[in-house]
């Protein structure tokens, strides 16, 4: 079945060129669009059509770094400890959090969040999960959630050493064993500070045999620093340099906060990695702010897990960046759309032209090439987000999930949150 949409106001993602046309959308992960005059069907022709009249379209989005494991942490009990920098908030929320996972809640999380994507106009999403007590087939789990609602993914698991090496072992092999099944992903880490010497060798090693990148989080927090040159006598950036991390093809970085220059020349220099900044998750976290404008051109935007709107992160990274590097409106849209150059720079599936969002925005005002951008800081939101397709598929119509049961995926989120609640109190 085919779905075209009619009368359609298209906006071009990269030139912002105003189009007037319908549009046929052809299905599948390779799936493109064609520009047509007139929509002529048959009798008996099931085709879909949408009537996108005093409404835009134009290519969806991406998030460059996910948490879907934190989805069913909105609301949760208050810690035991109220934590008192970065390293306690880890220790008694995140990974008090994570060790209490089941294949399940990571069942639920993930459709919640894919839910919540889809209806913010989120087609691909980069995850970085962390279950260390329930790793096997939590990667495999993820994925057959996000495509039961129809997204498309990057999926890896945050390996680390903070909770022995047996578990350590675990995420590598969890990790072989998806990659080598033929899903796309990475060799996750979590941070430098809990990735002995030993782990970060395996780790890519085992990236170079699967010819991908390791996503790791680096220089979040200033302790990231401290412990690195405490007990590997080098900053974290040329650590991962220096273990041929930033050789990887499509390695991610996330936040790279306190970096030296010396740190940022490296990434500037790097060819292969790229760098996520997550605003809003610094900001929660108090862990500091910093500009981007010297980290090299490889920047996208993400979440870390703490909403799945890619509209809202850019706005935010838009207004603290004001004052960190006085970032422009097409700096800003640059960083929202480099999740694409990222995802085709790295041969990465699933990002094609037949991810679309229609967008429902009645500006108060004239929109065009030369103005939208104003929009886009000031006025379009995920409110405006009316339907959506991923790879072909109209998986969000009218603002309503149609790809999966709504009321089902939220019915099991909360029914599995109270279980994991109960498991943390």
């Amino acid at each position: 079945m085919t779905l075209y949409i009619k009368n359609a106001s298209f906006i071009d993602w990269q030139s912002l060129a105003f189009i007037q046309t319908n549009i046929e959308v052809r299905d599948g992960k390779d799936g493109g669009i064609k520009f047509i005059d007139e929509i002529e069907l048959s009798a008996d022709d099931t085709s879909k059509i949408l009537d996108a009249k005093g409404k835009f379209v134009t290519k969806s989005f991406g998030c460059g770094h996910h948490h879907i494991y934190s989805t069913l942490a909105r609301g949760m009990p208050a810690p035991a400890k109220n934590p008192q920098n970065f390293i306690e908030i880890l220790k008694y929320v995140w990974w008090h959090l994570d060790k209490n996972l089941d294949l399940e809640m990571i069942k639920a999380s993930a459709l919640a969040s894919a839910l919540y994507c889809a209806k913010n106009g989120v087609t691909f999403v980069i995850d970085h999960h962390a279950s260390p007590f329930a790793i096997e087939d939590c990667l495999f789990t993820i994925k057959e959630a996000f495509e039961t609602v129809g997204l498309s993914h990057l999926l890896c698991y945050e390996i680390s050493d903070r909770d022995g090496e047996k578990i350590s072992q675990k995420g590598l092999e969890e990790t072989k064993r998806y990659l080598s099944a033929g899903n796309q992903g990475h060799v996750g880490l979590h941070a430098s500070f809990t990735v002995g010497k030993n782990l970060l060798r395996k780790a890519v090693k085992l990236a170079q045999d699967c010819e991908t990148g390791i996503h790791i989080h680096a220089a979040e927090d200033k302790a990231d620093q401290d412990h690195c040159l405490k007990h590997h006598h080098k900053r974290v950036i040329q650590r991962l340099f220096d273990a041929g991390g930033l050789d990887l093809k499509g390695s991610i970085l996330g936040h790279c906060l306190h970096l030296d220059e010396t740190e940022k020349k490296l990434l500037r220099d790097s060819k292969a990695s790229w760098v996520v900044q997550n605003v809003e998750s610094n900001l929660n976290n108090n862990v500091g702010l910093t500009g981007y404008s010297n980290h090299g051109d490889q920047i996208m935007l993400g979440t870390d897990g703490m909403h799945s709107d890619m509209l809202k992160s850019a706005k935010a990274a838009f207004f603290v960046g004001q004052g960190t590097e006085g970032i422009s409106f097409p700096g800003i849209y640059e960083r929202f759309r480099n999740v694409h150059k990222y995802i085709k720079d790295n041969d990465f599936k699933g990002d094609g032209d037949n991810n679309l969002v229609i967008l429902d925005y009645p500006a108060p005002t004239k929109m065009n090439a030369d103005n939208f951008l104003g929009h886009f800081v000031f006025g379009i939101e995920s409110s405006h987000v009316d339907s959506v397709v991923s790879s072909g598929q109209l998986i969000v119509e009218e603002k309503k999930l149609v790809s999966a049961n709504e009321e089902d995926i939220l019915s099991f989120a909360k029914e599995m949150g109270t279980k994991l609640w109960g498991k943390l109190s």
